[in-house]
């Protein structure tokens, strides 16, 4: 049986590997670190608007965290290490590793990161879109 997407449409042309793109999202995402999105309002005439994406990531230090951009997407791998030297006796807190993924529109830059009180905090400008117009000549076959 032939599986039917919005991007299996004659008039979708290209989008293909958004839709797997899409589906790979779909099927890595735990929810942990809990995370928020923000729009941030610029501050000054002819500044552009920032969104905020802010992770939860208490117990990880700078070295534990890498914000990487990777073609289109977003990465930020998390991983700690258990202290050898340590004698647990309640372990309430697990040292573990995450990676969470965010598809970037085209143009979209990242600006910063910054680790404070516990949230990574990741700002992105998202630029004015280009309008652009091509005028496509038409050729006359004789």
């Amino acid at each position: 049986m032939t599986r039917v997407t919005p991007f299996s449409s004659p008039l979708m042309l290209g989008f293909d590997t958004m839709e797997k793109t899409l589906e790979r999202i779909a099927k890595g995402n735990d929810g942990y670190p809990p995370y928020n999105i923000e729009r941030v309002r610029a501050t000054a005439a002819g500044q552009p608007d920032l969104l905020r994406i802010t992770l939860a990531v208490a117990g990880f230090s700078e070295e534990d965290l890498d914000v990487t951009v990777e073609e289109n997407q977003l990465i930020i791998r998390g991983r700690q290490t258990d202290a050898e030297d340590r004698d647990y006796l309640h372990r309430g807190i697990a040292a573990r590793q995450f990676q969470r993924m965010f598809v970037l529109a085209d143009g979209m830059e990242v600006r910063n990161a910054q680790l404070r009180n516990g949230l990574l905090s990741v700002d992105l400008i998202r630029p004015e879109p280009l309008r652009m117009v091509k005028k496509i000549n038409i050729l006359v076959s004789e």
